[in-house]
């Protein structure tokens, strides 16, 4: 294996629900959902049925020919963003094979948008922001403005600027005429879990109206009921909606899977040969796709998943009074929250992944939580125990009185 990872020791085996377990049978609970991936847990039973009952039937004919469930995949996709209050100009739906891919195809869109209606080739900047991240392949990553990530295969793509998140100031200054698309996650994920404002999206849509440039969300790892709602800018005002919205991750479930929804007015710029793909909207992935958006936009599931970040943040404060020199703010919405500590939280997810539970990190010193979103609340508990012990070891707290979960006072 090319070593783009450093992983730790567990080699993991099988998955059910919100549990890993290693090639030693040991059992883990998944803090992480494969990077907010699983969001119906691991080896949903019906995905499994699904996937069986397919494979038998046929998986890949290419994009050559019309198959039973791209267009079905699209037509639900549209019509539940619709329902749930996202996106009001949704129209049409490009499926691919991962975020990457989504976010690509969106960057090509706004070039191909900003050359019909300037074809002088001048309108083809765009804009993002810093702490984003949009992926790996070197349009998304010229979009990414993180040395970390860019340096090695700079020179990266012409035509991008990058902006201050939240930041209404700068926004006429860097959206200009010259600007075809610009892309934001309103939530940030990889970034820090940093929440756009609304007063911040409503400016950078007027902007993006008044000098004709695509505005693109970025919902790959916020999206899809993660908030609580089935696109996380579904509270935002209609004003204040996309002309472009990008999804991965959660829309496979753990299969590779990516789509970017666009308006008409974005549609009717693309022709036959602006863009394409192989393995992208095969039968297999699309129908298992359309199975899990008519579970992920289910109202019940997403009510759900405001009452466990109520947990969450229930013992999130307990742990700010027990350690108030390491945990310094709690950010996020639904099941997408950051933790942010003073120092480096990798000895606290080592002690935490020896104890039994898989967390992650993101942005500058983040703990991220982003589990599926079938957890219990007795699965919350006992992650947040463990992490609670976690913390213990690394951060020496001194023994004292805790109130623990049920409301009991009780000795660490």
């Amino acid at each position: 294996m090319v070593p783009t990872y450093v992983r730790p020791t567990p080699v993991f085996a099988r998955g059910e629900g919100c549990y890993l377990f290693d090639v030693e049978n040991r059992r883990y609970l998944d803090f992480t959902a494969g990077i907010a991936v699983n969001a119906l847990g691991h080896c949903d039973p019906q995905m499994s049925r699904i996937m069986y009952e397919q494979s038998q039937t046929l998986v890949h004919a290419s994009n050559l020919y019309y198959n039973q469930w791209t267009g079905a995949l699209s037509q639900l996709l549209v019509e539940k963003t619709r329902e749930a209050g996202g996106m009001k100009d949704v129209s049409r739906v490009f499926v691919c094979n991962s975020g990457s891919e989504a976010n690509e195809a969106a960057i090509k869109f706004a070039r191909k948008y900003g050359r019909s209606i300037d074809p002088s080739g001048n309108k083809y900047e765009l804009v993002s922001f810093q702490g984003s991240f949009h992926g790996r392949t070197m349009g998304s990553l010229s979009a990414t403005p993180n040395p970390k990530y860019q340096k090695p295969f700079s020179p990266m793509l012409p035509g991008f600027r990058y902006a201050t998140y939240n930041d209404i100031s700068s926004i006429n200054e860097l959206v200009t005429e010259s600007t075809c698309g610009v892309i934001i996650e309103p939530i940030q994920g990889e970034g820090g879990v940093n929440v756009a404002t609304p007063e911040f999206l409503l400016a950078l849509r007027k902007r993006c109206t008044e000098v004709g440039a695509l505005l693109i969300y970025d919902e790959i790892q916020c999206g899809l009921g993660r908030t609580g709602q089935f696109w996380a800018h579904a509270s935002l005002p209609r004003e204040a909606h996309p002309d472009v919205l990008t999804t991965a991750k959660a829309l496979g479930n753990g299969y590779p899977i990516g789509a970017t929804l666009v308006t008409e007015e974005v549609s009717s710029r693309i022709v036959t040969g602006d863009h394409g793909t192989t393995f992208g909207g095969n039968p297999l992935a699309a129908r298992l796709a359309h199975y899990i958006v008519g579970r992920l936009a289910d109202s019940e599931l997403q009510s759900s998943v405001l009452e466990k970040e109520a947990r969450f943040r229930k013992h999130f404060s307990q742990l700010q009074e027990r350690f108030p020199d390491v945990i310094t703010e709690v950010r996020g919405k639904g099941l997408i929250l950051g933790l942010q500590l003073s120092g480096d939280p990798t000895p606290v997810i080592t002690a935490a992944r020896e104890r039994g539970l898989l967390i992650i990190t993101c942005g500058t010193n983040t703990l991220r939580f982003v589990p599926p979103l079938i957890i219990s609340e007795a699965e919350i508990d006992e992650g947040m125990r463990i992490l609670g012990e976690a913390m213990q070891v690394v951060f020496k707290e001194k023994p004292g009185q805790i109130e623990g979960t049920d409301g009991q006072q009780e000795m660490r």
